[in-house]
């Protein structure tokens, strides 16, 4: 799938890319991610390539076309991910063929590139009543980015149809981001569809089964720990990426030992 030779990763997109969930203290933001682990794997088997990452948590389409899109065009990738829209589907009131539209402008500014483009199905986390209007837009949206994939000949990760995430285990106290385990097996997936080889394993363990009460105390916690201030945010108008920015905004050369993490200390 790639050329066996060094380029340049650049990521895109919001916090399922930036990392969001996988906690890693001493790296950017406080986080590692599946795209760090990608970079890692790629410099392992080919030394010399350079990565970056401009994704940044909470952002929509019309950020990550504002902010993003030029920055990562700038930089001539050889490889580019794109992961985006999920946070507008969330959104209340937002339409499809909007999302969709701004979608595709993206996609199609990122293909001129040249670049090995990758694209990415959103999955249909199954955490609450509270959450189900928004899987119908979630159905939607995933058919969408499966035909501009195709029309634009993107790679698709279809994160959709993954099994291994209907485990409890490969999600974050918040149940929206993927955990440690998640991003692992994200990673691993990537690598799989672009024909890298790697070493990232995945084991299908289960946790411990909880009684009707302690169900009953982890979802009260969940509803007002993350729900309600997600919610909260949404009226004020805020988001948890305002502050931040992107975690290797320059494109660093990835170290083929011991990887990004000995740029960290």
């Amino acid at each position: 799938m790639l050329d066996h030779e060094p380029g340049r990763y650049v990521a895109l997109g919001d916090s399922f890319t930036e990392g969001v969930g996988d906690i890693s203290k001493r790296r950017p933001n406080g986080v590692r991610g599946w795209a760090d682990r990608v970079a890692e794997a790629l410099a392992s088997d080919c030394p010399g390539w350079e990565y970056a990452n401009l994704a940044i948590r909470s952002k929509r389409l019309r950020h990550i076309i504002a902010e993003q899109l030029k920055p990562a065009i700038a930089l001539e990738p050889t490889l580019i991910t794109l992961y985006a829209g999920g946070n507008d589907v969330m959104d209340l009131g937002t339409k499809i063929a909007d999302i969709l539209a701004d979608y595709e402008l993206l996609v199609r500014r990122l293909a001129r590139t040249g670049a090995t483009l990758v694209l990415f199905t959103g999955y249909d986390v199954e955490v609450s009543p509270i959450l189900g209007p928004l899987r119908r837009k979630n159905h939607a949206y995933n058919d969408g980015v499966r035909l501009i994939a195709e029309k634009y000949g993107a790679v698709l990760v279809d994160y959709a149809t993954f099994a291994a995430y209907a485990n409890t285990r490969m999600w974050g106290p918040d149940r929206l981001h993927m955990s440690k385990a998640g991003h692992k097996y994200m990673a691993a997936r990537v690598l799989d569809v672009l024909e890298v080889p790697h070493g990232i394993t995945h084991r299908d363990k289960q946790k411990a089964p909880r009684g009707v009460r302690q169900r009953a105390r982890e979802h009260h916690a969940w509803v007002t720990q993350w729900v309600l201030p997600m919610f909260g945010r949404k009226l004020r108008g805020t988001t948890l990426g305002d502050a931040l920015s992107p975690r290797w905004p320059d494109p660093v050369r990835v170290p083929p030992k011991k990887g990004l993490k000995k740029l960290t200390r």
